[in-house]
């Protein structure tokens, strides 16, 4: 037997921990298989950059972030543009899986992996696919893995806020990733204290956060913690048809919302993004089991030769999905969530 693997789209925490499930499961489970790690996410399978990897180097990983194979973002909608031999990525993916005799890949990504992945699936490649994304937004599973590393990781950043915050009498707007939806904005405002969330799923009134830091001032908490996600916008921001939308050059979220604060407040309003730092570093034990139980699962799939299906958490169990289900699909904060009733029991403004 001979399997592919291949981890691809940005970086995460427990890459490595799921690499090491699916290579320990296979290595026990069939003593003569071959596992190849191909170099730089869909790259290295486009240009035919693999190696054969032995079983002592799946190990000491469990807790290393990053991806000891490499990865790199390849849009799905350049996968059929032909180059300058008349070829395109997708053909030549095919023809090197072909070629080397691989008897399955196990990828692991995020959305634009998983339209890939579905793609060479219908084209006659065997594949198996774990749902990696700090942003939580995989289609047809209950969590991704790098979610709760990350949120973990923005959680810590909005703690340390907090103090200088208080010290100063400061409002900070902390910018959170996400991409398009708001889970790791709502679960790391809630973990890390946040007094408002801002999210994708829920335009928001800039005067309803402005009543917030009033409310605070007059209680005589004299900071807030703001949590928005990259992808928020507010009421007439969203109302607004996106080609029309008309940002200035170089803004996001937060920025916008702190220029719009700071024209109706004395206090001092700060902006801060702690960036790549949410997806770096260790995962977290709760990652670290997660991952494993879904690198033991794809291994059984290979196993059992069933492919074009993702490995997923359903309520505690870890099962499968088929690819058309989830290919092409965003998983969004749904308005209904028990989380967002939570928030707003606690007293956490969402800006409506």
């Amino acid at each position: 037997m001979k399997v592919g693997l291949l981890t691809s789209g940005g970086d995460c925490q427990g890459l490595n921990a799921s690499l090491r499930g699916v290579a320990k499961t296979l290595f026990n489970a069939v003593p003569d298989v071959e596992v190849y790690g191909i170099q730089d996410g869909y790259h290295g399978l486009i240009s035919g950059i693999w190696r054969k990897m032995e079983p002592g180097e799946f190990s000491g990983i469990l807790r290393e972030g990053g991806t000891i194979l490499g990865t790199s973002r390849q849009p799905f909608k350049k996968m059929r543009d032909i180059n300058e031999n008349n070829i395109d990525k997708l053909t030549m993916m095919v023809n090197n899986y072909k070629n080397e005799n691989f008897d399955a890949l196990v990828i692991l990504g995020g959305n634009g992996t998983h339209k890939t992945a579905h793609l060479l699936s219908q084209n006659g490649v065997n594949v198996v696919t774990l749902p990696k994304t700090i942003d939580n937004d995989v289609y047809g599973t209950d969590c991704t893995f790098g979610f709760d590393s990350a949120v973990a990781k923005a959680a810590e950043f909005l703690d340390a806020v907090h103090t200088t915050a208080a010290s100063h009498g400061r409002i900070f707007v902390v910018e959170i990733m996400g991409h398009k939806v708001g889970w790791m904005a709502l679960y790391a405002g809630i973990g890390g204290g946040a007094d408002v969330i801002l999210l994708p799923e829920i335009p928001y009134e800039t005067q309803k956060v402005l009543k917030v830091i009033e409310k605070r001032n007059k209680q005589g908490k004299k900071f807030s913690i703001i949590a928005i996600a990259e992808g928020a916008l507010s009421k007439s921001e969203a109302s607004t048809p996106k080609k029309e939308r008309k940002f200035p050059a170089g803004s996001t979220a937060g920025t916008r919302l702190v220029a719009k604060l700071s024209e109706h407040l004395e206090q001092d309003v700060r902006f801060l993004m702690p960036g790549h730092f949410q997806r770096g570093g260790e995962p977290t034990p709760t990652d670290r089991v997660f991952c494993t139980r879904l690198g033991v699962k794809a291994a059984e799939l290979i196993l059992k030769k069933k492919f074009g299906r993702m490995v997923a958490l359903k309520g505690t169990s870890i099962v499968s999905v088929p690819l058309d289900d989830v290919a092409g699909k965003l998983k969004a904060i749904p308005l209904d969530c028990e989380v967002l009733a939570q928030a707003r029991a606690l007293g956490i403004s969402l800006g409506d």
